[in-house]
């Protein structure tokens, strides 16, 4: 196991560096220039050099590349040109609030998703599964800010069940913050839940048709017993996979749900800092959120092992 994981840590870095390279490249890429934005209107050719001197930005794009590596390996990812805070600060104040968000969502898509695949591919053929793929397909279909839109005017305006945006810290008061989070969370969880659900579906198929499954079933054995014990465990390792990614994904691309619930978290500052051109946060948030879908996808490929005993003697 620990040499397993010692290849698959030698592959991430490589990655990363990679990842660094076209993160840095495309952000210089984006037109308009950030001094000029700081400087405000009045703009004196004093204060803009000093300012491109004071974040190195008159030095030679190389050495500002090999500059911010050096400063990120040793955990500085930058100033904001528009707050003057600490880049790694405003992550670690926006990144909770998504994972937060996230976490909920991926609960809403399990719940949802497993049972609904499991069912479908028991029942293949029937009512059950047409139903179950129509949902599946509507999940994926309906846009999230719409969905987003629709639970608004319905659940907060029309019923007043559950506030319509907003954001309370989960240490203040833990029942009010999971209480403004279900909405978006299950805007979020419902597509995902489409997708886990006809992986599942995939999955459970493939292994309800194995000589194994045939055996326990010839033995006797109860037929919940041999759909929970011996086809879905051995279907599960496709599908924690596609959770740890997607997982991930939530983290990155909750950009949408974030500003219609008016919810602080990264998705709200990667917007504000794209339209700030602000360098340093960009290039922070999109180098932490690279990173930490390769720790999704390591976390993925030991689960694997785990599931399968027979990768751990490789």
């Amino acid at each position: 196991m620990l040499s397993f994981i010692m290849r698959r840590l030698l592959i991430a870095i490589p990655t990363i560096f990679l990842i660094s390279i076209f993160v840095f490249a495309l952000q210089k890429l984006l037109p308009g220039d950030p001094v000029l934005a700081m400087a405000g209107e009045e703009r004196d050719p004093e204060v803009l050099e000093y300012l491109r001197e004071k974040y190195r930005l008159n030095d030679p794009i190389p050495v500002q590349y090999f500059t911010w590596v050096g400063n990120a390996l040793r955990g500085d990812l930058g100033i904001s040109l528009r707050t003057n805070q600490p880049v790694l600060e405003l992550i670690g104040q926006k990144l909770p609030v998504t994972i937060q968000l996230a976490t909920m969502a991926m609960i809403f898509a399990l719940v949802i998703g497993i049972p609904a695949g499991i069912l479908s591919a028991v029942k293949k053929g029937s009512v059950t599964d047409y139903v179950a793929n129509v949902v599946a397909l509507s999940g994926l279909s309906i846009p999230n800010f719409w969905l987003g839109i629709m639970l608004i005017l319905l659940v907060s305006v029309k019923w007043q069940l559950l506030p319509a945006s907003g954001y309370v810290p989960l240490s203040e008061d833990p029942i009010r913050s999971i209480t403004v989070m279900l909405m978006p969370a299950f805007v979020l969880g419902t597509a995902l839940a489409a997708t886990l659900m006809r992986h599942t579906r995939s999955a459970m198929l493939g292994v309800l048709s194995s000589d194994y499954v045939r055996t326990a079933r010839a033995k006797g054995l109860v037929e919940r017993r041999v759909i929970l014990k011996h086809a879905f465990r051995n279907a599960l390792a496709p599908i924690v996979t596609l959770t740890a990614l997607l997982f991930g994904e939530l983290i990155a691309g909750a950009v949408l749900t974030e500003q219609i619930f008016t919810i602080p978290g990264f998705g709200k500052l990667v917007v504000d800092a794209v339209f700030n051109r602000d360098y340093a946060v960009v290039q922070g948030i999109v180098l932490v959120t690279a990173v930490g879908f390769i720790v999704m996808n390591l976390l993925a490929d030991v689960a694997y092992v785990l599931l399968n005993p027979r990768l751990r003697k490789q």
